[in-house]
């Protein structure tokens, strides 16, 4: 199948999880600041909304339905008030909702890492370089030892659509998402599923927030950006952005924020806020400025 197709599923998908988070935020407090989008931006969130409900009785829902792509199109339709996004808006995001001035407020930096089993990682796979990836991801490598690793065929996840992390890979592959080959293959949702299947599955990989690849089930390989040249998801790679797969952290609202809004955005901007993006596994805006600022060696080989 081509792009054009994926579109559809795409589309298809999304509008079954927006209905079903917009259920569910009509049954919430219709006082309550709303919130939804990205499982990777949702741990942090997740927990300044309980310390802001207990702390200053905000009234908070939180949802992670469809994704980063979820939470544009639920604030583009006026449903939340903060959309979560592990990717950066794109100008179709923007197009698609023109009466919507998008603001976007970084609360820290991420990675998207090819991550694999136990038994393809002992098996010698401890990198990839964008066509190999793209070879796996085309079917036209099935099998580990064609990259020098296990006799063993390759059980590729891929994400579901809308999920930012998948987003993230397509532009790495194919620098356009829209040009990435309709894929057939199993998908896996939030971060916590796909580490359970990729940890669980011979052979697997898939692509997966860095700060989820534990090093016990599941192994964050390095890019080879150049023959002999290996980097990665360390946390100097990301804040040089060497690592091509580095992303934003995003709270996502219609102009600036005001009101209870503001103030959740601030709490996430403040030292409380910011320990939370790094308790995590996250890079701080603090310490993205420390590492930016400090030279340092790249997280390559």
């Amino acid at each position: 199948m081509h792009a054009c197709a994926y579109m559809q599923l795409q589309t298809a998908f999304f509008v079954l999880a927006i209905t079903h988070a917009s259920c569910h935020l009509a049954q919430a407090n219709p006082a309550a600041l709303r919130i939804n989008g990205s499982t990777t931006v949702n741990l942090p969130v997740a927990e300044a909304a309980e310390i802001l409900r207990s702390e200053a009785q905000l009234a908070i829902t939180i949802d992670t339905q469809g994704g980063s792509s979820g939470g544009v199109s639920l604030l583009g339709d006026g449903r939340i008030d903060i959309g979560m996004s592990s990717k950066p808006l794109s100008q179709t995001d923007r197009s698609r909702f023109p009466k919507i001035s998008f603001h976007e407020t970084r609360i820290g930096e991420d990675a998207v890492a090819l991550i694999v089993s136990k038994d393809v990682w002992n098996g010698g796979v401890r990198s990839l370089s964008k066509l190999q990836a793209q070879g796996i991801y085309e079917r036209r490598i099935t099998n580990w030892s064609q990259l020098k690793g296990p006799n063993r065929r390759v059980a590729f996840f891929n994400k579901e659509p809308g999920r930012g992390t998948w987003e993230i890979f397509a532009r790495w592959l194919y620098g356009d998402p829209n040009e990435a080959p309709a894929a057939a293959f199993p998908e896996v949702g939030g971060n916590e599923e796909c580490r359970n299947r990729v940890g669980a599955t011979r052979g697997a990989m898939s692509q997966l927030s860095a700060s989820w690849a534990d090093g016990k089930t599941v192994f964050a390989l390095g890019i080879e950006v150049e023959p002999g040249q290996t980097v990665r998801p360390t946390p100097e790679a990301l804040a040089d952005h060497s690592y091509p797969m580095s992303r934003p952290l995003l709270l996502l609202t219609d102009g600036e924020p005001k009101g209870n809004t503001k103030r959740f955005v601030d709490f996430m901007l403040g030292p409380k806020g910011q320990q939370l993006v790094a308790k995590h596994g996250y890079l701080s805006l603090e310490q993205l400025g420390r590492l930016r600022s400090s030279p340092s060696g790249r997280g390559s080989n």
